[in-house]
């Protein structure tokens, strides 16, 4: 395999963001811009909307599909008539999931997908405009769910990505993205322990770097990963703050008994698109009804109002800045303030540190399991990478200072390293070391 002549595309496709990276013959990488209405982002949101629209005079509606900030704005602006849809790359390995029905039309995982980078390349502008032939697609080390068909996501992801019109479509594991990202700036020989985390996976990777004539020549020691990462952070906190003052742990009168409110109301949460389809099911007319005979009548009107008001994504942003303030301070307030509701806690890291103790015991042994199938000793490890925004965290940092000593610990390009690196890695010579073809799709 030879490098590329012209410009490779990198596009690391994550849970929560999606970044693009262009890399030319000048051997740097560029990150794709984009004008979005709140501001220039580099930091694409992996989210979907499909919205009908009814123009004047029109008899027959128009399918208005849109992605990134451009569909959370039209499902914050008119939820009601709007299919939200986020985190799907969840779904990507799920024999379980085969199709969603919106608007009388079925979507594959593919549809979705291919529909979601279409968007991606039209708000590009010029520089996606003409794509060159070479892209090369990040792809977790562990998929996330419990039982992940592997060959299947790739299937999907080929079927999907060949649609943007690449005729040469490689995968590469995403730390291995960071990893060539970051190896590009070593000096010696080093065996690099590289951690990604996303939005809903975290990925491991030991490998070992050494310089040459030729070039830098790697070899993959070992992978991990778990489907753990800040979007099972964000749930604990909602779980711990929010879902209490909304009647989670209360009680309803009914004929002559005293009941439990159920459970699953509160499942929803787990991601704020999920509450516009609690909205409108089944359960939003119990909850009403739940409302006149709680204990806490007060509690249920706040969850009915957070749901009929569209208030998800204004508590998400609340959730965010909270975990921003606790990987920089010891205390922090969590504020939520929407309509009649507020919600308003002190809240201590080591509390924080409490709630999301199992998802970092659940990363812990991913490290833990990368550094043992590697064959290495801890000490034997020369430098650490940490890449993605749970990184921030402070407690996940103290997963690697606890377990490698002095070892160096350094990031950078939280958000933009992994695409980048693959981009570069789409004009290597040896790319089959660092990445894999697939068949083309059927």
């Amino acid at each position: 395999m030879t490098s590329a002549t012209g410009p490779t595309v990198g596009i690391d496709f994550g849970t929560t963001n999606t970044v693009v990276a262009i890399a030319g013959s000048d051997g740097e990488a560029m990150v794709l811009r984009f004008e979005a209405p709140s501001g220039e982002v580099t930091a694409f949101r992996s989210t979907l909307s499909f919205q009908m629209r009814h123009g004047a005079g029109d008899r027959t509606p128009q399918r208005i599909v849109e992605a990134g900030p451009w569909a959370i704005d039209a499902y914050v602006e008119d939820a009601h008539d709007t299919r939200f849809i986020q985190s799907f790359k969840t779904f990507a390995a799920s024999a379980a999931f085969t199709e969603t029905v919106i608007d009388n039309r079925r979507y594959k995982f593919e549809d979705l997908l291919g529909a979601f980078l279409l968007r991606v390349r039209a708000h590009g502008g010029e520089t996606m405009a003409a794509l060159p032939a070479r892209v090369i697609v990040g792809r977790p080390v562990t998929f996330a769910g419990g039982a992940p068909d592997e060959q299947l996501a790739l299937d999907r992801y080929q079927a999907a990505f060949a649609r943007l019109g690449f005729s040469d479509i490689r995968y590469a594991y995403e730390p291995v993205g960071a990893a060539f990202f970051f190896a590009r700036t070593l000096e010696a020989d080093a065996t690099v322990l590289v951690a990604d985390f996303g939005g809903g996976t975290s990925d491991f990777s030991v490998i070992r770097f050494e310089r040459s004539a030729d070039g830098l020549k790697s070899t993959a020691l070992s992978r991990s990963g778990v489907g753990v990462a800040g979007d099972a952070f964000d749930y604990r906190i909602i779980d711990q703050l929010v879902s209490p003052q909304l009647g989670k742990g209360g009680r309803y009168r009914t004929f002559d008994k005293t009941l439990p409110i159920p459970q699953r109301y509160y499942a929803a949460f787990a991601r704020w698109d999920q509450l516009a389809l609690l909205r409108a099911s089944k359960d939003m007319r119990d909850i009403r009804a739940l409302a006149r005979t709680a204990e806490e009548p007060d509690k249920l009107d706040r969850l009915v109002e957070i749901l009929d008001d569209n208030h998800g994504y204004a508590l998400y942003q609340a959730v965010s800045a909270l975990k921003l303030d606790l990987s920089e301070h010891e205390v922090a307030d969590f504020a939520f303030v929407a309509g009649s509701i507020r919600i308003e806690k002190t809240v201590t890291r080591q509390e924080f540190e409490g709630w999301i103790a199992p998802e970092l015991a659940a990363i812990e042994a991913a490290v833990e399991d990368a550094v043992a199938r590697s064959g290495l000793g801890a000490g034997q490890i020369d430098r650490i990478f940490l890449t993605g925004g749970t990184s921030f965290v402070p407690a996940v940092r103290a997963i690697f200072q606890r377990r490698f000593g002095g070892v160096p610990i350094e990031t950078g390009g939280e958000f933009e390293s992994i695409a980048s690196g693959l981009a570069l890695i789409g004009r290597e010579p040896n790319l089959d070391d660092w990445s894999e073809a697939r068949p083309a799709a059927a």
